[in-house]
């Protein structure tokens, strides 16, 4: 979940709560119908699928030992039951349409359209997009840090906070890659991935605003001050992963860790008078009304754009912004060290 890749999308998740599980569409009695003769017959209609000749290791029933279903199948990890209920929902979304009834999520989800097997087309450009936004991002302050700011006789940055930022800049890029992934298929693994990196990238998050809130320099204090929250995460991310998928706790840490950071931005940028701080403002204010696509959801539109797919867009121009603030953070405080120095 920027995320984690954002924090604001956290704090919608905890006003807005839904069921991964039970949803109105896999409780209708048509649809289960469906599936069930589907798991044996392995047909919807006139659409027949190879996934239900093969076992669950991509062996088929009734064919030799050597025979094996396509590896780039197999990778995807689309069997008799993931076809079976994707072409049932889809043949029961048709039908509720012509008696002009809404779309309802199954299984947790709203009706997707596949796109060449990929089970949300546009939370995965949008998360890719992001991604490439970070990797710019994270370049450019690369190349300010490095090629255009003056660096001290060591070779090192003046400015105080550039290996956290370069933390924060390769956090991001994997969340924002896992997204695409999940997206692209939700499986335990895709889910787990997906959620590991959106609580890390989170909890440096608030390490990293609380480290430039209070300013803290000195490494010793770094470590004091970083050393429970690791603790922490590590800890919640090895519950969730080895022990449960508790997604009621998860999202409690994340809205803690979430608002803590938010607060923390919001505040600094206020007391600090930092020339750049109604970048930080912007991205405060422009999160918020992101939030709003969470809270409001809808059904996707035509089959592929639904209010978390529009989430994912808003967070371009904003981590966008957010990087330019970061560039603007280096060199106002490359700046003043210089003064000091003189």
């Amino acid at each position: 979940m920027s995320r984690c890749r954002s924090i604001f999308l956290l704090i919608a998740l905890f006003s807005f709560v839904i069921s991964l599980h039970a949803s109105a569409g896999d409780a209708d009695p048509v649809y289960r119908s469906c599936v069930a003769q589907c798991e044996e017959s392995g047909c919807v209609g006139d659409k027949c699928f190879q996934h239900c000749k093969f076992s669950t290791d991509g062996k088929p029933f009734d064919s030799p030992l050597h025979m094996q279903e396509p590896l780039y199948l197999r990778w995807k990890q689309w069997d008799c039951q993931s076809d079976c209920r994707y072409h049932c929902m889809l043949s029961r979304e048709e039908e509720r349409n012509k008696i002009g009834q809404s779309p309802i999520k199954y299984h947790g989800k709203w009706p997707f359209q596949r796109i060449y097997g990929i089970q949300e087309p546009a939370s995965v450009a949008f998360s890719a997009l992001n991604l490439a936004v970070q990797f710019h991002g994270w370049v450019s302050f690369f190349i300010l840090l490095y090629y255009k700011l003056p660096l001290k006789p060591n070779k090192g940055t003046f400015y105080e906070y550039t290996g956290l930022w370069h933390i924060y800049g390769l956090l991001s890029m994997n969340s924002w890659f896992w997204s695409a992934v999940f997206h692209s298929r939700d499986v335990e693994l895709t889910e787990k991935l997906d959620y590991s990196s959106a609580v890390a990238l989170l909890g440096f998050s608030l390490i990293l605003a609380l480290m430039r809130a209070f300013n803290v320099r000195d490494e010793a204090a770094r470590v004091m001050v970083s050393a429970p929250l690791i603790a922490f995460v590590t800890t919640h991310i090895l519950y969730l992963n080895f022990y449960k998928l508790d997604y009621g706790l998860n999202m409690k840490v994340c809205v803690v860790m979430a608002i803590a950071q938010l607060i923390t931005w919001a505040v600094w940028a206020g007391a600090s008078g930092h020339p750049s701080r109604w970048k930080v403002w912007t991205v405060v204010v422009g999160g918020g009304l992101a939030m709003l696509l969470e809270v409001y959801d809808f059904p996707p539109y035509k089959g592929l754009v639904d209010a978390h797919a529009l989430w994912h867009a808003s967070t371009i121009p904003l981590s966008f912004l957010w990087w330019s603030f970061i560039r603007d953070d280096a060199e106002y405080r490359t700046a003043a060290l210089l003064k000091k120095t003189k």
